[in-house]
């Protein structure tokens, strides 16, 4: 998976066309929209880079707002481990040398149907980063969204995270 994407809940298989069609319309007939377990919840695997998709979505929805009807936030992927907090801290760690040393950051935990301690991972990461932390205004996230048994990361700046209702607000503004 390369991309998470949220919805409301039982609206998952319209969700699960419209995200399909979106990546075949930007040159990916072979992605793979898949429905989790988790109500409200799907993943992606595309062959396009998922913040550049994330991006052209973006513009999508400033052109025709109401081209995207059911899918509520897209979350770009880097990498997807097994959870288990040693190898979530290892490659977070590996990860955040994409943080440029003047650069801020925080630590995002977006935990489904598990039990690990945000505030554990949490510690075990910031102990290792040399980075100045900045809970409102970061540079850069380190997303760690654990979904089951398996866990994505990305480092991303918040704009690469697309929530289609925020975006839509705005244009409304």
């Amino acid at each position: 998976m390369n991309l998470i994407i949220t919805c409301a809940r039982h609206l998952e298989p319209e969700t699960q066309e419209e995200l399909t069609d979106i990546l075949r319309e930007y040159g990916d007939a072979e992605a793979i929209v898949s429905i989790t377990k988790m109500s409200g919840i799907l993943t992606a695997e595309t062959n396009l880079e998922p913040i550049e998709i994330v991006r052209k979505i973006k513009e999508m929805i400033l052109d025709e707002p109401w081209s995207i009807r059911y899918c509520l936030r897209i979350i770009p992927i880097q990498k997807v481990i097994e959870t288990k907090i040693e190898e979530i801290e290892k490659i977070a760690t590996e990860m955040s040398e994409q943080i440029a040393e003047e650069e801020t950051y925080r630590i995002s935990i977006e935990k489904r149907n598990s039990d690990l301690s945000s505030q554990e991972i949490i510690s075990k990461i910031a102990n290792k980063i040399k980075n100045k932390v900045s809970l409102e205004f970061a540079d850069k996230i380190l997303l760690i969204e654990i979904l089951g048994n398996k866990t994505g990361l990305s480092i991303l700046k918040k704009s690469d995270i697309l929530s289609i209702e925020k975006i839509k607000r705005s244009i409304s503004e």
